[in-house]
């Protein structure tokens, strides 16, 4: 059990849906752990329509699994209508999806932590701490903490004026609820939207079987 997770946690799956966005590491140790099932991890990669969502993306297949995961999860979640999907961790990206089920295009930026680290990384001088959001920030390390705050409010903002407004708009993401508290626009938190879109994969792929 110290070796595998899973063996502890898991009973065995008749299933195994994959989405994974951390590299061939990664996606090694999950072959690993999931050896002691029967089944055999399916990878979910972007696809020209599925669920009710069509990927207008140049390359399908080139869209995240995470991104692809999350709009299948919005659309379920607001069927009909548009939506904007933000999914905040390492990175932040923040989709299209109109009420036809269309991803017409989204962004990628940085999250908070790793434009925390590229400044002090690539500046002389500045600290890598945590510091505190405020109005009107008086120290270095707040000056930088709401910078990046501003900087992700301020992606979500402008593309959900790109989008039209009025869209629903969903966040999720170890950053979501942190970021939602910034935003000047309705909103609400989904905490795991790119699993519950792996589930929405999983039940599609049966149906059709």
């Amino acid at each position: 059990d110290h070796i595998n997770p899973f063996s502890a946690t898991h009973e065995n799956p008749s299933r195994i849906l994959v989405s994974n966005v951390a590299g061939e590491g990664a996606q090694q140790l999950i072959v690993n752990w999931t050896s002691i099932f029967e089944a055999a991890p399916e990878w979910i990669r972007g696809e020209r329509e599925l669920c009710g969502v069509s990927n207008r993306y140049d390359r399908p297949e080139l869209l995240g699994s995470d991104r692809w995961a999350a709009l299948i999860a919005a659309r379920a979640l607001e069927p009909g209508r548009p939506c904007l999907v933000v999914n905040a961790g390492t990175c932040t990206t923040v989709d299209m999806l109109s009420g036809e089920g269309e991803f017409s295009g989204g962004v990628i930026l940085p999250g908070v932590d790793l434009m925390r680290f590229v400044l002090h990384e690539h500046t002389g001088r500045l600290p890598l701490q945590e510091g505190s959001y405020t109005q009107a920030p008086r120290n270095t390390l707040d000056a930088i903490e709401t910078g990046c705050r501003h900087a992700q409010a301020g992606a979500v903002e402008r593309m959900y004026r790109a989008a039209g407004g009025g869209c629903a708009c969903v966040v999720s993401g170890g950053g979501g609820s942190a970021l939602i508290e910034r935003l000047d626009l309705p909103c609400r938190y989904v905490e795991n939207l790119v699993l519950d879109g792996l589930a929405q994969i999983g039940l599609a792929r049966i149906e059709a079987t």
